[in-house]
């Protein structure tokens, strides 16, 4: 009898360490899902932003369309990535606008009236803020992957990665040349 209840106590203990470590292993990945989607919200709201800096770009600077086109298929490119879950994508399409964006901000230093106008200057205010949240969303994303990726390298939660269905993620690294300032030329 004492073995019997040693034997139920053993296999209670066993299932209840595997559904704390599913649960555990499922919602840090859930965690590491939903901070990739903080990635795409931040993208988006940036590229939602730039119609209306193109516009506002548009009176002053006519003449720079190859600036303007760049920006819109920059901004296509980072709607295309928002809809994918790799992060290499994002981050290349996040450095394509970011480069186009370095562009406008030229074009806005060729022309005075433009730096003046305040639905300009509101813009930049708002893309400020936009890339400061970007930058804390990739931390944020790349907190919860480092946190997911450490439970599933690690004893004892490496045993269930299989059963929940949970692997390592890729982090939310810059692209190549990014260590640089980006360069302006017309």
């Amino acid at each position: 009898m004492l073995i019997a209840i040693i034997v139920v106590v053993i296999v209670v203990a066993l299932i209840g360490f595997v559904v704390v470590g599913f649960n555990k292993l499922r919602t840090t990945d859930i965690g590491a899902q939903e901070a990739l989607g903080g990635i795409d919200v931040q993208l988006t709201r940036r590229a939602d932003l730039i119609p209306n800096l193109v516009e506002t770009v548009k009176g002053y600077a006519a003449h720079e369309k190859g600036v303007l086109e760049e920006v819109t298929a920059a901004r296509a490119g980072v709607q295309a990535a928002a809809k994918g879950d790799d992060p290499e994508a994002k981050a290349a399409a996040d450095a394509a606008l970011t480069q186009a964006l370095v562009r406008v901000d030229a074009v806005a230093e060729a022309y005075p009236d433009l730096k003046a106008n305040q639905n300009f200057l509101e813009l930049q205010r708002q893309l400020a803020d936009t890339e400061n949240q970007i930058s804390f969303a990739r931390q944020y994303y790349n907190d919860a992957v480092a946190t997911l990726n450490k439970l599933t390298q690690t004893i004892p939660w490496m045993f269930l990665t299989g059963i929940a269905n949970v692997h390592q993620r890729r982090f939310y690294d810059a692209p190549d040349g990014q260590e640089q300032a980006p360069t302006v030329s017309f």
